[in-house]
Formats: C-alpha cells, structure tokens, sequence
C-alpha cells in the first residue's frame, strides 16, 4: 500500500468563499425527517453534517430557468448555499481538493495519466 498523506484546511463560509467554479470539499449541515410520519410537521427531524465534493459558482441555472447565487452545486444538481442557521441544508465550511497521489495536480487527461498511475502506486 502506497503511504500518501494530505493536510486538509478547512475555511468558515463566513470568512471566506472560493473562487467561482472552483471545485471543493464542502461540509454541509441540516435537518431531514430520520421517520416517516402521515403529519411532516410532527416528523422527529435529525440533525447531520458530512463531506461531499461540490462547486462553487456566483450563478447557477437550474433547468426550470431559476437563477442561484453565490452557491454551491452537487454533482446530482443540489444547490446549497453558505451557511444558514435557519435552513434545512447548508454549507459551513469548504477546503481545496487534495492532489492527485504523487503529484501537483488536481486533474490529469490523456497521455499524462499512465505514468503519473504508475509512479503513485510504485512509491513506497
């Protein structure tokens, strides 16, 4: 097993957002019905935060034509907004996506892959 390690540097949406179209780390926070009840307004709710990869735009279009601001998108289309104590689902915190194993970069295409695969997994 190849021994990789990464710092992870986590910034406060208060603070700070990244930079448009930038991808990233997002922790979110929320609420979701943990039960399912005939009443939704009696429904016990839990509370969660996690990880997802997102990015980050100044404008998103949905497709039925809404335009969001400042926000961050999901790869299913979910759009989430820095962090709001009063919502159902929001960003806190966001960090850059570590490198690729073995190297600077972030993405790789074509000829470059194969031996960049092949020094990572021959580190030791």
């Amino acid at each position: 097993m190849t021994e990789l390690h990464t710092t992870v540097t986590w910034i406060d949406v208060r603070e700070r957002l990244p930079r448009a179209g930038q991808p990233v780390a997002a922790a979110i926070t929320g609420r979701y019905p943990a039960e399912a009840t005939a009443d939704p307004a009696t429904a016990r709710r839990q509370e969660f935060w996690l990880v997802r990869t997102m990015y980050y735009t100044d404008r998103h279009h949905t497709e039925d034509g809404e335009v969001h601001r400042d926000c961050f998108v999901d790869s299913d289309g979910v759009v989430r907004f820095p962090h709001d104590p009063d919502g159902d689902d929001s960003v806190t915190h966001w960090a850059e996506l570590p490198t690729l194993p073995g190297g600077a970069a972030h993405l790789l295409l074509g000829d470059d892959v194969r031996p960049a695969l092949r020094k990572a997994w021959n580190m030791r």
